[in-house]
């Protein structure tokens, strides 16, 4: 192999991998006078050359002219009359500069060259993908699956460059074949055995903020900001967005004419039912929005504990709470307080209160349906065991075994 074939057969590595010339070239002059330095224990005294565009390596030795019978040693230093071969009016003491021939490099040193400039390229390709990504955090990439594990999916870039996707930061409906086409956000870029990991999510609240950013132009703008986002991936999230032009209302303008919006997102996140509420400053309006659709009737709000008391008819209980807790959850998250939700109004005079049940029921297990809203017998009956497992630290038997104590007092 000669420095032509050598050179252009980097010049090709190059193109794949994005490696600007100028990076190119001095990772090849460097290499060629690493191997140099080796081989004379010095490069002072040399010169390398290199040209990407003609696919050309020239490597010169300057040699100090002295004496004939002087030289100590070949590599640095020229007899006088073989420098006058050169050019016959060379002097001792000058300096005579002699190309060095790439055959005399020997065949096993040419392959370990080509083996340090593959080892510099990838280091280099791996450094510029590390860098890019990491600037990418929080933006959306578009990629193919590539591959599909029980814990995680590789997807490809549109350069080919391998993405990961875990199973935790996949919406749970998620379901994808090799060759289908995936959109997510960059969440992390960690470098695991110099190698760089890049690491998508789909359940992050920057997806749902970069999606908002694509649909909505006025966002994109930034005529709408998002003041807040939380989210529970594939079931409900709830957005808190302000405009500063009067003349912008922001829900209608991320909704859309009849929802054209929205549903683009809600479709690209397996139908998660998404609240876009107007942020305010005012804490009491903020907790009412958050709870929407439901209809509060007070709100005592403990600014030191960041807690509310948020009181509701009783028909208004269920959907403050959502259907698996969701909603309530979901609007303490987003205001900043731990809501807790009290029936008022018009009293059952068939309805018992959990009190009742204290001797047969214990009184943790009282208090974590007090927890969730739940003061009454039938305010319990009326949601599922499923949704209580769910909603409550309490274990599927233990409501069971609540829902024939509480059932039985109506028999």
């Amino acid at each position: 192999m000669d420095s032509l074939e050598l050179v252009d057969s980097f010049s090709e590595f190059k193109e794949l991998k994005n490696i600007d010339k100028q990076t190119m070239q001095h990772v090849l002059e460097d290499v060629f006078r690493a191997m140099l330095k080796k081989k004379f224990n010095t490069d002072e005294h040399i010169d390398v050359i290199v040209n990407i565009d003609k696919g050309d390596v020239q490597i010169f030795l300057n040699k100090e002219i002295v004496d004939d019978g002087e030289v100590e040693d070949q590599n640095t230093e020229m007899a006088l009359s073989d420098a006058r071969k050169i050019e016959e009016d060379f002097e001792i003491g000058e300096e005579v500069t002699e190309e060095f021939r790439f055959a005399d490099f020997g065949r096993r040193n040419v392959l370990s060259l080509r083996q340090n400039l593959i080892s510099r390229i990838m280091e280099l390709e791996k450094d510029h993908l590390y860098k890019l990504y990491k600037e990418r955090i929080g933006d959306i990439v578009t990629g193919e699956v590539y591959q599909v594990w029980k814990k995680e999916i590789m997807v490809l870039d549109d350069e080919g460059n391998e993405l990961i996707l875990p199973k935790s930061e996949q919406i749970p409906s998620d379901y994808f074949k090799k060759g289908e086409s995936i959109r997510a956000v960059v969440a992390k870029v960690d470098m695991r055995n110099s190698t760089p990991v890049i690491i998508l999510s789909r359940t992050a609240p920057e997806f749902l903020e970069r999606l908002f950013e694509l649909e909505v132009p006025e966002v994109f703008d930034g005529l709408i900001t998002i003041k807040r986002i939380v989210r529970e991936p594939g079931e409900r999230a709830k957005v808190a967005v302000e405009s500063y032009d009067d003349r912008v209302d922001p829900v209608g303008a991320c909704v859309g004419m009849k929802g054209s919006r929205i549903h683009g997102i809600v479709r690209e996140l397996r139908n998660e039912n998404i609240d876009v509420i107007n942020y305010t400053n005012n804490p009491q309006l903020f907790i009412q929005r958050a709870l929407s659709p439901a209809k509060i009737t007070s709100i005592e709000i403990d600014e030191e504990d960041a807690r509310a008391k948020v009181y509701l008819k009783p028909d208004q209980v269920s959907l403050a709470i959502g259907r698996g807790g969701h909603n309530i959850k979901l609007g303490g998250r987003l205001t900043g307080y731990e809501l807790d939700v009290y029936r008022e109004g018009e009293v059952d005079i068939e309805d018992v209160d959990l009190e009742e049940f204290a001797d047969e029921i214990d009184s943790w297990i009282l208090d974590e349906l007090k927890a969730i809203g739940c003061d009454t017998a039938k305010s319990v009956l009326d949601i599922s065991v499923e949704d209580l497992v769910k909603r409550t630290d309490l274990e599927e038997e233990t409501i069971e075994e609540v829902f024939k104590i509480l059932k039985a007092e109506f028999e």
